[in-house]
């Protein structure tokens, strides 16, 4: 059992995935800065915050203003988006490389023989079957 688990933490996907989770929470808070520091300024430019600091769209309702908070959404979307760009950038499109070199120094072709279509091996078989069968 304890072999096994060796096995499986030494892999390098899983040493790779906890880098990429580390640098990702680390990168987090950097673009979380960014984000509060540049962004919420600009959109602030756009639109007047409410009393409580809220940047969105005020609705009167039935029991005074609602805001919707549409600063926190553009913020979660800029952030998530500069994450995933840097993710990718760092960690996806080296180890792409990296599995397609080391792919092609296997000698491992990159495209699979193309697969015959049920019509082709329909005939296959009719042709076997009928090499089977004795004739009357």
């Amino acid at each position: 059992m304890i072999k096994g688990f060796k096995e499986f933490i030494l892999r390098g996907n899983v040493i790779d995935l906890a880098v990429a989770v580390v640098i990702g929470a680390a990168f987090t808070a950097v673009v979380n800065a960014i984000v509060s520091s540049i962004i919420n300024p600009l959109i602030a430019l756009v639109w007047k915050p409410d009393e409580n600091g809220t940047i969105g769209f005020t609705v009167n309702g039935l029991w005074g203003p609602v805001t919707f908070p549409i600063s926190d959404l553009i913020n979660a979307l800029i952030a998530f988006l500069a994450v995933a760009l840097v993710v990718y950038f760092v960690f996806v499109h080296p180890m792409n490389i990296m599995k397609e070199r080391a792919a092609a120094k296997a000698g491992v072709p990159d495209e699979p023989e193309a697969m015959p279509t049920e019509t082709e091996l329909l005939v296959q078989i009719r042709d076997l079957l009928e090499k089977q069968s004795p004739k009357v």
